[in-house]
């Protein structure tokens, strides 16, 4: 085949050669210079570069208009360019899933609205035009979340105490969201919607489809949320049980959103017993995801996807999991509410750093800059890591052990050139 991916994703995170043999086909990444350059030396592929500055529907369309070269598939694993592999595919006649099948796992207003319609529940949401026009009348009158309807790892989200409270800060343009809050607001207000807050644990639901069938599909509690890791507070999940009814109640929820193929990303939150749809990507999950989710099934998701997009039938491919059963965890703590200061450290993590439980620990070393913008990525964020117990309890208990020890320090300056200013954050 002659496959042209999307590049975006950095390479290790997803190792394509794992899911596509570069030898038999003819593959081309396409990407900004920096995604390119996590591309292994010694792969065998082409690389074409594109300058970012628009998106990666047009700088592709261009390139592709200008080369008029067919390729068979057109793929690209990042949650940002999923819709510009699919306008690149109904454009050119590609086999795969078309723009409006996308959109359903990448618009928030739709896909709740799907999920609700297949009798499942979600919580009740308006757009934020619709808020508006309504004057802030929303069927809830509790905590209110204000979010984009197409965004990631909890950029511009905001929780209020109320429905009122979120439309006299947005009427007011005081929500703290620059978009929202200029003089010139009407393409943001566009881009956002509101929902009732609904209480309880939030887990993560992860796995394999394949024509509409789930093939593999585990469970995760998260300990903290990704909207406390956006403000400054260490996060991460723990692998729990997945009994039949959580499975099925997933499948419900993929087929009402139309994911299908490859893998998928789900969030709900548990109230009163009960799964509340909260959002899905037919994607891999962030953070080191992927890598717990292999350790405990033997299943490399991004490779399996790659196999199914490029029209293998994996079903009866899947390895087994491992004979003996551990219980994963993945946690990270953030770096990018203390951009311009530079990493000195942590307190507290002695003990950590070499517990049996601590399967893998990166953290950045001494005067590294801390991240400008959220991230979960290892050496990128100030420590990422994973830890391993016997049951989803111990390994709960140790991560929120490690939470409740670490204090960072940095200090304030450039790379060689500190002042050595001290400031502290309390996990």
């Amino acid at each position: 085949m002659d496959i042209l991916i999307l590049h975006r994703v950095p390479y290790p995170k997803i190792e394509y050669a794992r899911g596509i043999d570069h030898t038999r086909h003819r593959v081309t990444y396409l990407g900004t210079r920096a995604a390119l350059g996590t591309l292994p030396d010694d792969l065998p592929c082409e690389r074409v570069e594109r300058a970012g500055t628009r998106s990666a529907f047009d700088e592709a369309a261009a390139w592709l208009d200008d080369v008029r070269r067919p390729f068979d598939r057109i793929v690209s694993l990042s949650e940002y360019e999923l819709l510009d592999a699919a306008r690149l595919r109904e454009r050119y006649g590609v086999p795969g899933a078309p723009v409006e099948q996308v959109e359903l796992a990448r618009d928030k207003i739709l896909m709740k609205r799907a999920v609700a319609d297949a009798g499942l529940r979600a919580p009740r949401f308006l757009s934020l035009a619709e808020f508006l026009d309504r004057g802030g009348d929303a069927p809830w009158t509790g905590a209110t979340v204000l979010k984009p309807h197409r965004g990631a790892s909890s950029v511009d989200v905001t929780v209020f105490g109320s429905a009122a409270e979120a439309h006299e800060a947005v009427a007011g343009r005081r929500t703290g969201i620059a978009g929202l809050d200029a003089a010139e607001r009407a393409g943001a207000v566009s881009g956002f919607e509101v929902e009732e807050f609904v209480e309880g644990p939030v887990r993560h639901y992860d796995g394999l489809v394949e024509g509409g069938e789930v093939l593999v599909v585990g469970a995760s509690e998260y300990l903290g949320t990704c909207l406390a890791y956006a403000q400054g507070l260490p996060m991460g999940s723990y692998q729990i049980d997945c009994p039949e009814e959580v499975r099925d109640w997933v499948a419900k929820v993929l087929a009402a959103v139309r994911v299908e193929d490859g893998s998928f990303h789900l969030e709900a939150i548990v109230h009163e017993g009960e799964p509340v749809f909260l959002e899905v990507g037919n994607r891999v999950g962030g953070a080191d995801v992927v890598a717990v989710f292999e350790l405990a099934t033997g299943i490399h998701l991004p490779s399996w996807e790659l196999r199914i997009l490029l029209g293998e039938r994996v079903a009866d491919e899947l390895p087994p999991p491992p004979a003996e059963r551990s219980w994963y965890g993945w946690f990270v703590h953030p770096g990018h509410h203390l951009a311009g200061e530079l990493f000195d450290g942590f307190d507290g993590a002695e003990e950590y750093r070499t517990a049996p439980e601590a399967v893998t620990w990166h953290e950045l070393p001494p005067g590294a800059p801390l991240p400008g913008h959220i991230t979960y990525g290892a050496h990128e964020t100030a420590l990422a890591g994973i830890a391993a117990a016997s049951s989803p309890a111990r390994t709960r208990d140790w991560m929120a052990s490690l939470f409740r020890s670490l204090r960072i320090r940095t200090t304030t300056g450039t790379a060689g050139n500190p002042n050595h200013r001290q400031s502290g954050v309390q996990a």
